[in-house]
This record gives C-alpha cells, structure tokens and sequence, in this order.
C-alpha cells in the first residue's frame, strides 16, 4: 500500500454499488455484476466468489469473471488452516501463487497466468460464509482505503446472500404450510 497507489474506489462508487447491491432480486445476477465491477475498476485479470459449504468443508465457486473453465474446474477447494482469509476473517494478499505453500494448485495458477491473489472474507455479522478472490499476472497493489471499501462491501454481500437465503426458507414454510390440510392450518383436529 505505498503512497504512490492510486485510490479507485472514491465514495461516490462505493454509495452507487452499495444502493444497488441491496436493491438486487437475483442472487446470482449480483454476485456475477460484482466479480466483473472488481475486475473493470481494479484492472485484475479475473475475480470469483467462493461460498463456504459447511457439510462439504468446502469452497464452492457461485461466480466468475475472466478466468477460463480450465481453472475453474481445477479442483475442490478445503478449507484448511492454511486459509486464512477463511479462518482468520481478513484480507490476505498472495504475491506469487507459484511457490506459496498456502496455494493448493499453484501449477493451476501457472498454466492460467496468474501470479498474485487477494483473498477477502465474505462475513455475515461475525460468521465467513465465503470468499471474493482477484486474481491477477503481476503482485496486486490496492490503496489502503480501496482494501477498506471491499471490505465492507463484502460484509455487505454476506448480509445480501444471508437475507436471501431466510426469503428462500421462508417461501419454502409458505409452500409446505399452504400443502397441510386445512383442519391442520387452522389449528382444529
């Protein structure tokens, strides 16, 4: 984060994408709009969001943007200790995917072109439910107010994916109690 870095992400990008980020009905529309509003204003070569399944132990990834199907179908990614934007709730920059013992597929990574990654927590309130990697050919260089803005964005994400998650169980309690007979709704037997 050296004074020279130039800052991106000014107040006025972060009050447009946090507005519409909470006005989206497609889950699946937002997160793909994100990863790819990551990579235009940034100028990194792709961006993914991995959400946590917590009976598989895994990472799965629900959006993409400029990384090929190749990558993307590397391999599962496990959560371990070595995850630490996973277990530790914080960004974590990686400057050379190649030879960091905390890359899994560092060959993976080679063959797409990709040197450096940034790792930032998805969090609903204290919870990781997930992770917003970048990907990029050469180390990434963010100024520190940029960090703090995606952030909070992703903070905001988990909130969107969680609210989106209770309509869904909800709509699902409405369809099941809508199926009981009657007598049943009504609370007569």
């Amino acid at each position: 984060m050296s004074p020279a870095t130039q800052h991106r992400f000014h107040l006025r990008h972060f009050k447009a994408i946090s507005l519409a980020m909470s006005q989206y009905e497609d889950l699946y529309m937002l997160l793909n709009h994100f990863v790819e509003g990551m990579c235009m204003t940034f100028k990194i070569k792709g961006a993914s969001v991995l959400l946590h399944d917590e009976h598989e132990g895994q990472l799965f990834r629900v959006a993409s943007y400029g990384i090929s199907t190749a990558y993307l179908d590397k391999g599962p990614l496990f959560i371990d200790k070595k995850d630490e934007a996973f277990i530790e709730g914080r960004p974590v920059f990686i400057n050379d995917m190649h030879n960091d013992p905390r890359v899994k597929y560092g060959d993976a990574a080679r063959s797409e072109g990709i040197t450096a990654m940034l790792s930032f927590p998805i969090k609903c309130r204290s919870a990781v439910v997930g992770l917003v990697r970048c990907y990029h050919s050469v180390p990434i260089v963010l100024h520190e107010e940029d960090v703090d803005s995606i952030a909070v964005l992703c903070q905001l994400l988990g909130l969107v994916i969680e609210n989106n998650g209770l309509k869904h169980f909800v709509s699902h309690v409405r369809t099941a109690m809508a199926s009981l007979p009657l007598r049943l709704r009504e609370g007569t037997d």
